[in-house]
């Protein structure tokens, strides 16, 4: 059985063929980073015209790297939501007119659930249940997977995600987009713990995220610094406030591990590529018992593959589809 995966969730447009015994074909990406820079940010009207010009040739490419045609293909698998509505309307509206002219069956995949099951392109993967740390610049989230389709959330963001609070602390640090990279590699010369930066824990007890603040205090101590004419140490606040970022995502995981009595952990999402959160995760897991599963790069950020995989998943547990079914903004998993 072969999968088409189609993914144009936010800014990349990305296809994958997947092959039902885990073996990837192909998987192809196009960037939109050289469109969105010069704005520093994401422009949702720029990013679906993009996904309009790439999801053809991007499906093509995937297909042409996997050797086979359409014919091929037992199902498409797409990114139904949450995201950009207008990116997530280019691919989900491509995949249903692929599926109707071949008269192949079609799912609609909950990103998120893609980023929870990205650990199983790997070859070294972990058994159900686990708690997942998905944090990317849409969502930070933790969930509790029980199976390939079943997720319970146990705490999300409630402003600012983390990924989202690493991009705009970079823009007023005055570096270009996309900036949680650049923070990153500043970090690495700088002192982690130079500036005593906020921690939300919120309530005792409480799973969710808040980095609305975080981010405030980093603006406060720029001004702070330029009022008094003392220099801007980028490193230092770079790492202090990653330090600080990391801290709260790591805690947070563990202690919802240790709540629901759980000894794997997996990570996902954009943010997981993160030098520093997977350092300390690979340090403070161990100390608490629990085994951790993070996948390579190429499958923490978005991509295709993800998609197909969680699709042909979904497929299995329930196989009716709509062509009535629309995209949705935000995550139905619960």
């Amino acid at each position: 059985m072969l999968t088409l995966g189609i993914e144009s969730s936010c800014d990349d447009t990305a296809a994958a063929v997947l092959r039902d015994d885990g073996c990837l074909l192909s998987s192809v990406l196009s960037s939109q980073d050289q469109i969105h820079t010069r704005f520093g940010g994401i422009v949702p009207e720029l990013a679906s015209r993009s996904h309009l010009e790439s999801i053809v040739p991007i499906v093509n490419e995937a297909l042409g790297q996997a050797s086979v045609t359409l014919e091929d293909i037992d199902l498409i698998a797409c990114t139904q939501g949450p995201g950009l509505i207008g990116s997530l309307l280019v691919g989900f509206s491509y995949a249903k007119a692929l599926s109707y002219v071949t008269k192949t069956p079609c799912v609609g995949v909950d990103h998120m659930a893609g980023h929870i099951l990205s650990i199983f392109l790997e070859e070294d993967h972990p058994d159900f249940p686990f708690i997942a740390l998905v944090v990317s610049g849409g969502t930070s989230s933790i969930y509790l997977a029980e199976s390939f389709t079943s997720f319970t959330l146990l705490g999300r963001t409630r402003d600012d995600a983390a990924g989202e609070a690493f991009d705009k602390v970079a823009k007023l640090l005055g570096f270009p987009y996309p900036g949680g990279p650049i923070i990153s590699r500043e970090a690495q010369s700088g002192n982690p713990e130079a500036i005593k930066f906020p921690r939300s824990w919120l309530e005792k007890g409480s799973l969710d995220f808040s980095f609305s603040g975080l981010k405030t205090a980093v603006l406060n101590h720029c001004n702070t610094q330029k009022q008094k004419n003392n220099p801007l140490v980028l490193p230092d606040i770079c790492a202090s406030f990653q330090e600080a970022v990391v801290d709260v995502l790591v805690g947070k995981t563990l202690l919802a591990a240790n709540q629901q009595n759980i000894q794997t952990i997996v990570l996902g999402g954009g943010v997981s590529s993160n030098p520093r959160l997977r350092q300390v995760m690979e340090e403070r897991c161990p100390d608490d018992k629990k085994k951790l599963f993070i996948p390579r790069p190429v499958y923490c950020t978005d991509n295709g593959a993800m998609i197909a995989l969680a699709g042909m998943h979904a497929h299995r547990h329930e196989s009716d589809f709509s062509f009535d079914r629309d995209v949705y903004c935000r995550s139905l998993l619960a």
